[in-house]
C-alpha cells in the first residue's frame, strides 16, 4: 500500500481533476471557501448532478477528505485501483453486515480528524434536480457531533450529464458552491433531521433555477 492514504488519497487526485478541467477549458467559480474552519472535520454532502461533480469537488474544494462511495467503481480500470490505494470507502449494499462495516469505516475515518465527502443522493441524477437524501451521513454527523457542510454543485449535468454516458464533455462553465455549515442542535432523532432538512434546503436554494424542484430518481 502506499503510505496511509492521507497524502496519496488527496493530492494526485486534486491535481489530476484540475488537470482535466483545465484541458478541457471549462471555467470554475468557487464560493464560500470562508466558512470553513482550519482543523477542523466536516462531513460534506453534495448534490449529484454528474461524473464531473467528483472533478469539481477533488480539484476545487481545498480541503483533504476521504470519498463514500458505490462498491461498483472498485471495477472500474484505473480509478477503481486508485481509489483503493487512497482508501476511499466503498459501500457495500448487499446486506445488513456489509452496510454496516462501511459505516464503520467512515466513522474511524472521522475519528482520525478527517474529512468525508458523501452524496447523500446515493446516484447521479437523470435530469440535473436533487432526488430525496438517504439519512447515512447525517447519522454519523450526528453519533460524532461534527458540523454538516452542504456543497451546491452547477453545471456538471450539463458538462456531461447522466443519460449521455459518452466519452467526451459539452463545454459548460462549473460552480461549487460552500454552504456555511450546519452545527448540531443536540443528539439523536430530532438533530439528524435537522441536519438533513437544512442541508437540502441550503444545496436545492443554491442550485441554478432550471435545476431546482425535487424530481423522483428512479436509481435511488
Amino acid at each position: 500500500m502506499l503510505g496511509n492514504g492521507h497524502f496519496w488519497g488527496y493530492y494526485p487526485g486534486k491535481y489530476w481533476s484540475w488537470l482535466w478541467v483545465r484541458i478541457l477549458l471549462l471555467p470554475v467559480k468557487v464560493e464560500g471557501r470562508e466558512h470553513l474552519k482550519k482543523n477542523q472535520s466536516y462531513v460534506f454532502v453534495a448534490n449529484h448532478q454528474g461524473a464531473f461533480d467528483i472533478f469539481l469537488i477533488y480539484g476545487f474544494l481545498g480541503r483533504n477528505f476521504k470519498w463514500m462511495m458505490k462498491k461498483g467503481l472498485r471495477k472500474v480500470p484505473l480509478i477503481g485501483i486508485a481509489c483503493e490505494y487512497a482508501h476511499h470507502i466503498f459501500v457495500d449494499k448487499s446486506g445488513p453486515s456489509k452496510i454496516r462495516a462501511s459505516y464503520d469505516r467512515a466513522r474511524e475515518v472521522l475519528k482520525e480528524g478527517m474529512s468525508l465527502v458523501v452524496f447523500p443522493e446515493g446516484a447521479r441524477s437523470f435530469t440535473g434536480h436533487m432526488g430525496m437524501f438517504r439519512r447515512g451521513a447525517f447519522m454519523l454527523a450526528d453519533e460524532l457531533q461534527l458540523p454538516v457542510c452542504p456543497l451546491t454543485i452547477n453545471g456538471s449535468f450539463d458538462v456531461k450529464p447522466r443519460m449521455k454516458d459518452i466519452y467526451w464533455a459539452f463545454w459548460h462553465p462549473l460552480k461549487l458552491t460552500i454552504h456555511e455549515p450546519i452545527e448540531p442542535i443536540g443528539k439523536g432523532a430530532d438533530n439528524i433531521k435537522n441536519l438533513m432538512n437544512k442541508s437540502y434546503e441550503a444545496i436545492m436554494n443554491g442550485l441554478d433555477k432550471k435545476y431546482q424542484g425535487f424530481v423522483e430518481n428512479p436509481d435511488q
